[in-house]
């Protein structure tokens, strides 16, 4: 038998990884221009790629193209932090109580634990903290709801990518991802969405105070307070 050779990368995909990475770890800061002739030749590549990596970044909320501007890396701000993370606290904790719920294996969240704690830099990190956090959704049953959570991934990790940068708090929401493992893997369903609320809810009012108003109202009873807007810290 003839074996079937493994699938190589297209140029854009290549392409749409590096710029992710850069932006991930600081390599590209926000509000920084994206140039498709500089970025071309610093991957070797044609602009086409280029063009066609940007357009996908656009539509995952990693950069803004604008008529006048050009295409730059978006701006992390407490509006910003405000849009991503009232996404995460209105879906986040039920998916995952429906995933305790529905028996989930709880192998892939315990192996991106494992990898953020051996992680290199911030991107590695970033990822594992990402691919974590979308073990607990993912078996909650509902593939919309899944999706709806997809969509916000790249976001919350240039959040988490910029306030790491400005004050490291990694080992705190390690020490606070453990603790919801441990509720999941016990089968205490409003336990771990109580404390993945705790996690999301406390991340946003450090990194930047006053960005969640609490409006829509904690699944378990607990509401955030308000402070400044000034950011500070990461998850």
């Amino acid at each position: 038998m003839t074996s079937v050779p493994t699938p190589i990368p297209s140029r854009t995909q290549f392409v749409l990884e590096g710029i992710k990475h850069r932006i991930l770890t600081g390599q590209l800061t926000p509000g920084q221009a994206l140039v498709e002739t500089e970025l071309a030749a610093q991957f070797g590549v044609s602009k086409t790629p280029v063009r066609e990596a940007l357009k996908t970044l656009a539509g995952t909320g990693l950069v803004v193209m604008s008529q006048y501007k050009g295409v730059t890396v978006r701006m992390v701000d407490a509006d910003m932090a405000r849009e991503v993370y009232d996404v995460r606290l209105l879906l986040e904790p039920e998916a995952l109580r429906r995933s305790v719920r529905r028996g989930a294996s709880w192998e892939a969240a315990s192996d991106a634990l494992s990898r953020a704690d051996e992680a290199a830099d911030t991107a590695e990190r970033s990822l594992a903290n990402r691919e974590f956090h979308r073990a607990l959704y993912v078996p909650c049953g509902n593939p919309l709801l899944g999706r709806m959570l997809d969509e916000v991934r790249d976001q919350a990790a240039l959040v988490s990518a910029v306030a790491w940068a400005a004050d490291p708090s990694w080992e705190r929401e390690a020490a606070e991802h453990r603790e919801i493992l441990r509720l999941a893997l016990g089968g205490d369903a409003d336990g771990a969405a109580a404390a993945l609320h705790a996690h999301i809810a406390s991340f946003v009012e450090r990194a930047f105070p006053g960005a969640h108003d609490g409006d829509e109202g904690p699944p378990v009873g607990r509401t955030p307070g308000d402070h400044g807007t000034r950011p500070r810290t990461a998850p």
